[in-house]
């Protein structure tokens, strides 16, 4: 088991941050559990709870006041268990404890299944960053948001990444009678497939069948194959090529595992009756300047394309629903800013900050899947919807977070050095283009996304474009791997690209 989910060590006196539903099911289970160590005090702030005794655990508080006695002890670990607290009242805890001496502090995540009082001593993990930044996440009970995967099976391509694992550890709560987990990668999907099994035998969610499915979105014949064995109800399809400067570098590679893998995977739902297939796509697609913003751009347009032939929406009886979720950055993806802030840090820094002014869109891993569940229960077919991302946030700012977290002082202890952007990035992100309109919907944090001129082209004539540059046409062996090709075929489509 990884640090990020250690098990406390035997013996150690733990103490529980929050004396409420969630706090007293972990005290509970770490007594039964007796070796994962002793709770020795809930810490609250709560006056109607201070002084009082729960399953003979006394209650102490206020936490501040306590957090300073606490030090002079030699207090052992803090589980911080408030689920619902916004994210400045976590970082007052934070730093409370820290200040107390406490060299491990874990946290429950305020994900909303543990809102629903389902929280498990397994589900605890290292504080880190993310916890910290960004703004409180909205409540999406999921319990009641899942209801329409019910007895369904459910495949999440990319299942092993950052998006994906996390969509299926929130799936565990919707009762699905099968999930499938499908990845290219043998090791990312061995390891969620993993974490899911022990999940289960730790009470965590239902007991769905959890089948992982090593594959390749790129290989039309295996997909086709593979979705009739399955009998797939609904999909939510998170795989792509994702890093941006890397993708620059291999542009054949993006068009031909996002564009035409997507197609694979369309055409295979539709051919073996998918009910719902709900696309996962980026700010990055608005007006791209990027060939991974262009590849996730004709995505867009290709399930859309592919919506609009079921004649808009329909019951479950019906034509299958084909729909968009748009969002920006999430806290913490593999590949993404913090991680490597996180390694430049334990290095001694300098920590690389593209520009002073740069600024991204940023929700939380849990937050974004769980509006995104909810997107695919509650949207309709041929809309692309919109999670709220709230305001930009400056990167050197998180920079600075970041290296104050660790314990260091910005530009006195890490330094911070600018780098330039790099190939096919932006000083700034857009969610919507200017023939976009975005509209709030009835449902908290996802708009709908309106366009107020259609598309230029034809998304299938364009493919049978760059059709021969991705996959060997023998009548036309020069064009295969043409990146020049591909991108002169692009920029006409796409002005603002390039």
């Amino acid at each position: 088991m990884t640090e990020k989910h250690r098990i406390p060590a035997p013996k150690e006196r733990l103490y529980i941050i929050g004396a409420g539903f969630a706090g007293q099911t972990l005290a509970q289970e770490i007594k039964t559990k007796a070796i994962f160590g002793e709770v020795v005090a809930f810490l609250d702030d709560d006056p109607e709870k201070i002084g009082r005794k729960i399953d003979s655990i006394p209650v102490l508080g206020p936490i501040r006041d306590v957090a300073r006695l606490l030090r002079m002890k030699g207090a052992d670990e803090a589980i911080i268990a408030i689920p619902s607290a916004s994210q400045e009242y976590l970082q007052e805890i934070y730093h409370t404890l820290k200040h107390a001496g406490f060299q491990r502090i874990r946290i429950l995540p305020g994900i909303s299944q543990i809102l629903e009082g389902d929280a498990h001593l397994i589900q605890t993990r290292s504080i880190d960053p993310q916890d910290l930044l960004g703004r409180t996440p909205v409540a999406v009970h999921l319990k009641e948001s899942l209801a329409y995967l019910r007895g369904k099976r459910v495949l999440v391509t990319g299942a092993g990444g950052s998006i994906g694992s996390e969509l299926c550890r929130q799936l565990l709560s919707g009762g699905a009678a099968r999930l499938y987990l499908f990845g290219h990668g043998e090791n990312s999907i061995y390891e969620i497939d993993r974490e899911l099994h022990l999940l289960q035998e730790e009470g965590v969610g239902e007991k769905a069948t959890l089948v992982p499915i090593i594959g390749d979105l790129k290989d039309t014949a295996y997909m086709d194959y593979i979705l009739e064995r399955l009998k797939v109800d609904v999909i939510f399809h998170t795989a792509a090529y994702k890093h941006v400067p890397m993708m620059e570098e291999n542009p054949v590679a993006a068009i031909e595992n996002n564009l035409f893998g997507t197609a694979n995977l369309i055409a295979a739902a539709r051919k073996q009756g998918v009910r719902r297939f709900v696309h996962i796509t980026t700010d990055k697609a608005v007006e791209p300047v990027s060939i991974y913003g262009v590849s996730k751009y004709l995505c867009e347009r290709l399930v859309l394309a592919e919506a609009a032939k079921a004649g808009g929406p329909a019951d479950e009886s019906g034509h299958p629903y084909f729909m968009v979720v748009r969002f920006g950055n999430v806290l913490g993806s593999r590949g993404s800013i913090m991680p490597l802030f996180q390694q430049q840090i334990e290095k001694g820094g300098p920590v690389t900050v593209t520009h002073p002014d740069m600024r991204r869109w940023f929700m939380t891993i849990p937050e974004a899947c769980s509006l995104v569940l909810k997107a695919g229960g509650v949207g309709e077919n041929g809309n692309l919807y919109l999670l709220d991302m709230g305001e930009p946030v400056r990167i050197r700012d998180m920079a600075e977070q970041m290296i104050r977290f660790y314990g260091f002082e910005p530009e006195k202890d890490i330094k911070i050095e600018y780098v330039g952007l790099r190939p096919g990035e932006r000083l700034g992100e857009k969610l919507w283009a200017d023939d976009e309109q975005p509209r709030r919907t009835e449902f908290s944090r996802i708009l709908k996304v309106e366009r107020k001129t259609p598309p230029p082209g034809d998304i299938q004539e364009l493919m049978e474009r760059l059709r021969p540059i991705c996959r060997l046409d023998p009548a036309n062996p020069s064009a295969y791997r043409n990146a020049k090709r591909l991108r002169e075929i692009l920029k006409e489509v796409i002005p603002r690209y390039g």
